[in-house]
């Protein structure tokens, strides 16, 4: 497709496709793009989407960036997918090796410029991996905060160039748990110690009772999101 087609099917299929269920959206996707992928961090949205599409299509690449500095919990999750799935996800690693990059830019970059920091070890793999698809799948929902809430079902990803869906915009966090229980799909036992939004051990903390559910990412500076999906 070029820019005129992708921007054509973007505003129909956004439309079209507003009050489908993720399933029928993943589904569009798997039949429209073949250069199409999952992007997994093994949070509670994005499992569910393993789960959807591997009922669909198992054969549809699921990748993660493996930023070094994950959660032992994640990694296990992980593994314990691709086993009971019998699949393997696509590792992604950044450019530079941890001890690479604290040589170049100091110890812990999280502290001193966590925008730095996101860029090399997430935003730049991502822009990498991303220049051999046409489409991803996401677990953007609108509710997460206030920077996802106009997100579209089907949307143009200006930043990356290709199509984005994101099957769950719709969803709430309700609905996500109530399609693991009744699904009994592996989730990230991390969710279980109020840890709703999990990302490097770094810069997640859990979260407590009344506070935002994404409160626990980057709680010490004015940063809300690592730069994938804005």
């Amino acid at each position: 497709m070029n820019l005129f087609e992708k921007e054509a099917f973007v505003t129909k299929a956004a439309e079209e496709f507003e009050n489908q269920s993720p399933e029928a959206i993943l589904k569009l996707a798997v039949d429209t793009f073949q250069r199409l992928t999952l992007a997994c961090s093994f949070g509670a949205e994005d499992v569910v989407l393993v789960d959807m599409l591997q009922k669909i299509n198992p054969n549809v690449d699921i990748f993660y960036l493996d930023t070094n500095v994950h959660f032992d919990e994640t990694y296990e999750t992980k593994d314990r997918l691709e086993k009971h799935y019998g699949t393997k996800f696509v590792q992604v690693l950044p450019k530079l090796t941890l001890d690479e990059q604290a040589e170049k830019f100091g110890d812990e970059l999280w502290k001193s410029d966590a925008n730095q920091c996101c860029n090399i070890r997430k935003v730049d793999p991502l822009t990498d991996i991303l220049r051999n698809y046409d489409a991803w799948i996401t677990g953007i929902r609108r509710d997460q905060a206030p920077t996802r809430a106009n997100a579209k079902k089907v949307e143009y990803d200006v930043k990356f160039g290709l199509i984005k869906f994101n099957p769950l915009a719709g969803w709430t966090s309700e609905d996500v748990w109530q399609y693991i229980r009744d699904n009994d799909v592996i989730y990230n036992p991390l969710h279980d110690r109020n840890y709703p939004s999990i990302g490097c051990t770094h810069c997640t903390r859990q979260v407590a009772e009344g506070e935002d559910p994404r409160a626990g990412r980057w709680a010490s500076i004015e940063k809300t999101e690592c730069g994938l999906h804005k």
